[in-house]
């Protein structure tokens, strides 16, 4: 447009604009307008909740820090591949009670590589390992140790007994009557030992891992439900594949032998990677699919599940959702991710639950096992 336009017209073609730009949204708006949009989303940025401002940022980042810290998982898994073929189920069990600092009972019949396995993770790792043998003469002194009389000095001595080593094997933990097996009670939910007037702090990290052989009933001992209660996850273990087992007598008959695992972790690695797991992202949703799955087995009627109430005697109690909490945080760190997912949750429900569940005469009658009632609510609550 030429220089030659009166001051009038250029005024009225500035109001004819502005009306354009309110009606057309491809119009520019003016400088004024923009310095008005910028003000707004200032404003709406200062009352965004931090949560959403910042969660996915934290969680990349978290994502990085887990990707770094959790290289060790893979030196973990392949040093145990050295000795344990299959049972790739087993062995991440393990691993997240190591991570998620949770006892693991193992069941299975004799011969699967139960004791092994666990032997061979505590000599994946440089700390010390104690094994105990569990027998029906076994007393609780022979666990954590006790007070002897020295008489030269003419006082009392504490003698600490295998329980005082971060990886103790309690190997067929039910052939010992209930007595020594109350005695890993304070060990196992207070990491401490007290005997006689003192109390003594167990190494870090600490990890019971023991094995019960659910065939044979001469000479065991029911676990007490308070014991069974303690430890994170319950894994029963089946048999391996054709395949599997072909590999199995191919090693065992080598001229070699088994392979022995090197030390390839750090205690104070352990450590660490405990700490970074409770930072893991746990949404609000998967917090209450967790609740609703423990609650469900209390409740199941609330769930449309009301013929499972002649199932089942009592539900998983509170520390059956803590445990699935930490364990989803632990399976989550085994895949390297920051956050947890709802397949994280099912993925290991079963494990942190099927000894936390007990069963009613009616159920055991009709040769209804806690992990078909379990599945069933897996299958009936709503997943997020």
């Amino acid at each position: 447009m030429s220089k030659g336009i009166f001051a009038s017209v250029v005024s009225q073609m500035s109001i004819e604009l502005s009306s354009m730009e309110d009606k057309d949204p491809t119009i520019a708006p003016s400088e004024s307008s923009s310095n008005e949009q910028v003000t707004a989303n200032e404003t709406m940025e200062t009352n965004m909740p931090t949560s959403i401002a910042t969660d996915a940022p934290d969680i990349r980042a978290l994502n990085e820090r887990i990707q770094k810290s959790s290289q060790f998982v893979d030196l973990l898994r392949m040093e145990l591949s050295k000795v344990i073929v299959g049972q790739s189920g087993m062995v991440d069990r393990l691993l997240i009670g190591l991570l998620g600092n949770g006892h693991v009972l193992l069941e299975g019949v004799p011969g699967l590589a139960k004791t092994l396995a666990i032997k061979s993770l505590s000599e994946s790792v440089d700390a010390q390992f104690s094994r105990i043998q569990f027998t029906p003469d076994l007393l609780p002194a022979d666990l954590i140790g006790t007070m002897i009389y020295n008489q030269k000095e003419e006082q009392f001595s504490v003698k600490k007994g295998p329980i005082f080593a971060n990886f103790v094997l309690a190997d067929e933990i039910n052939r010992a009557p209930a007595k020594v097996q109350s005695a890993l009670l304070e060990a196992m939910q207070e990491r401490q030992v007290t005997i006689g007037p003192e109390s003594f702090k167990l190494p870090e990290p600490f990890l019971v891992l023991a094995t019960q052989n659910p065939v044979e009933q001469e000479g065991t001992y029911p676990l007490p439900e308070a014991q069974v209660d303690r430890f994170l996850l319950k894994v029963v273990i089946g048999y391996p594949t054709k395949d599997e087992e072909q590999r199995i007598i191919r090693a065992n008959l080598s001229s070699e032998g088994l392979r022995t695992p090197q030390k390839v972790v750090s205690t104070a690695e352990i450590v660490t990677a405990r700490k970074l797991i409770r930072d893991i992202y746990l949404d609000e949703k998967i917090e209450r699919y967790i609740v609703d799955l423990v609650h469900a087995t209390r409740n199941p009627d609330e769930y449309g599940l009301g013929h499972l109430t002649q199932l089942i005697n009592f539900g998983a109690s509170p520390r059956a959702s803590i445990g699935l909490g930490i364990a989803s945080k632990a399976h989550a760190f085994l895949n390297q991710r920051g956050y947890v997912t709802p397949e994280d949750v099912r993925t290991i429900a079963l494990d942190v639950l099927r000894h936390r569940v007990g069963l009613t005469f009616e159920a055991e009658a009709e040769n209804i096992s806690a992990e078909q009632l379990i599945t069933e609510i897996m299958d009936h609550v709503q997943v997020p």
